[in-house]
C-alpha cells in the first residue's frame, strides 16, 4: 500500500512540472492567475491532484477539550476550525493504509487553557507531558509513527506556544509538519518542512459576516493606520516614531472611543501590520478583509501560504530598522501602484476567507494545500 501511495505521489509530482509547460485543465470554479501567484498554472495543477490523491487519517485517541476540539472563534480560530472541518472533510480517510498525511488533533489552545499552571514551579512540564502522552500512545497502537519517524504527520497551532510545545517530541520538531501561524525562522520554523498558517481573529460565533468589505480606493483618505497595544520589541518603535505625530499616519495605542477599528481599515490605504511578542498578527487577514494593503513589519516571518502566494505583489515588506522612514515608504508608492496592490489583494483575500462549509481555495483547502505540497516532497525512507 505504502509503495502504491507512493508511485500516485510521482505521478502528482510529474503532472505539477507538466503543468509548468502550459498545459492547462478546465476548472469551471476558479483558475489562478497573475502575479499573485508564483506560478498559477502549477498551483492549479497542485490543487487539482490534491483534491484526486491527497487523504488525511484523523487519529481518534483523545477526547474533548484538548483533543479533537479548539476554539473557533478568538485569535486562536485557527485551530478549532481546522480541527472540526478536517474531522467531516471527504479528505479524511478512516483507512490508515490510503492516508498520505496523519493529523494529530490536539488543540495547543486547549492545553494551554486546561493544563497551563501560572502558580506551578513548573509551567512548561505538565502541557508538553501532555502532547508526549499523546505522540507515544498513537506511536504505540499504530504502526505510522514509527515507520516514518514523524514525517507524514502534522500538527497544527495558532497558539504562540505552538512551537515550543512541538519540542516535547524531539521527531515532532525536528521530522514531522508543523503547520503554525507562529511561522519564525529564528524559532526552528523550516519552510521547506513546516507550513505557514494565517492567525484570523474571529468573533465568537466564528463567522466572518461583516467583516469583509471597504471602500473604494479614492474615497481612503487615510494613508497608513494602526491600533494596538504595546508588547515585543516593534510597536515600541513604531510608537515612538509615529504615535500621534502625523495625521497622514495615524497610529494609536489607545484608539480614541469616537473611532471604530474597522472602519479606520475600511478608510485607510495601507494597514500596519507589526509583530507583537511573536512574528504572527491578526492584522494581515483583516487588512486584505477590509481591502487594505497590509503592511508587514516582522523580521524573520515566513507570511501564510507564501509556497504559492507572491506577497510582494500585494502587500508591502517594510524592515523593522526603516520604521522612521515608514511615511517616506508609502508616498513613494504612486496611485496606480497601490490600485494593483489594493485590486491584488482583493483577488488573493478568497484564500483567507473561513466559509462553514468550506468552499474550494478558501484558508481551509490552502492549508491543506500547503501541507499537500510538503508531503510530496517527502520520501519515506526505504520507499
Amino acid at each position: 500500500n505504502l509503495h502504491i501511495l507512493e508511485a500516485k505521489l510521482k505521478r502528482a509530482r510529474n503532472s505539477i512540472r507538466e503543468s509548468r509547460n502550459g498545459t492547462a485543465i478546465d476548472d469551471p470554479d476558479y483558475v489562478p492567475y497573475g502575479p499573485v501567484y508564483h506560478s498559477p498554472s502549477a498551483f492549479h495543477r497542485s490543487y487539482k491532484e490534491m483534491e484526486k490523491h491527497f487523504r488525511v487519517f484523523v487519529y481518534g485517541e483523545g477526547e474533548h477539550p484538548i483533543f479533537h476540539n479548539g476554539p473557533c472563534g478568538s485569535i486562536y480560530s485557527t485551530e478549532g476550525n481546522f480541527i472540526y472541518t478536517v474531522e467531516g472533510s471527504s479528505f479524511r480517510t478512516r483507512d490508515p493504509e490510503k492516508a498520505s498525511v496523519f493529523f494529530l488533533p490536539l488543540s495547543v489552545a486547549a492545553i494551554v487553557r486546561f493544563v497551563y499552571d501560572r502558580n506551578s514551579g513548573d509551567q512548561w512540564g505538565p502541557m508538553k507531558r501532555t502532547v508526549k502522552d499523546y505522540v507515544d500512545l498513537v506511536a504505540m497502537r499504530y504502526p505510522y509513527w514509527n515507520r516514518s519517524l514523524g514525517s507524514d504527520h502534522v500538527m497544527l497551532s495558532c497558539h504562540d506556544w505552538g512551537p515550543e510545545l512541538s519540542k516535547s517530541v524531539p521527531e515532532l520538531f525536528k521530522n514531522s509538519i508543523r503547520a503554525l501561524c507562529n511561522a519564525n525562522t529564528t524559532e526552528g520554523f523550516k519552510p521547506a518542512k513546516d507550513v505557514a498558517i494565517p492567525e484570523i481573529n474571529l468573533p465568537g460565533g466564528g463567522r466572518t459576516k461583516g467583516l469583509i468589505g471597504g471602500l473604494s480606493a479614492s474615497k481612503r483618505t487615510i494613508l497608513a493606520f494602526f491600533a494596538g497595544g504595546v508588547h515585543g520589541p516593534v510597536r515600541p518603535i513604531l510608537l515612538e516614531h509615529w504615535e500621534n505625530k502625523d495625521p497622514d499616519v495615524q497610529v494609536y495605542q489607545y484608539l480614541p472611543k469616537r473611532l471604530s477599528y474597522s472602519d479606520q481599515m475600511r478608510k485607510s490605504r495601507f494597514c500596519i501590520c507589526p509583530s507583537g511578542y511573536e512574528v504572527a498578527s491578526p492584522r494581515i487577514v483583516e487588512a486584505l478583509y477590509n481591502g487594505c494593503v497590509p503592511v508587514l513589519i516582522n523580521d524573520h516571518y515566513v507570511p501564510p501560504f507564501g509556497d504559492v502566494l507572491n506577497w510582494k505583489a500585494f502587500a508591502v515588506e517594510v524592515p523593522v530598522g526603516e520604521i522612521p522612514n515608514l511615511k517616506k515608504i508609502l508616498t513613494a508608492i504612486s496611485t496606480r501602484q497601490y490600485i494593483r496592490l489594493k485590486r491584488r489583494g482583493e483577488t488573493v483575500r478568497r484564500h483567507f476567507e473561513v466559509n462553514f462549509p468550506p468552499k474550494r481555495y478558501d484558508v481551509f483547502h490552502m492549508t491543506l494545500h500547503s501541507i499537500w505540497l510538503r508531503r510530496l516532497n517527502l520520501r519515506l525512507h526505504g520507499v
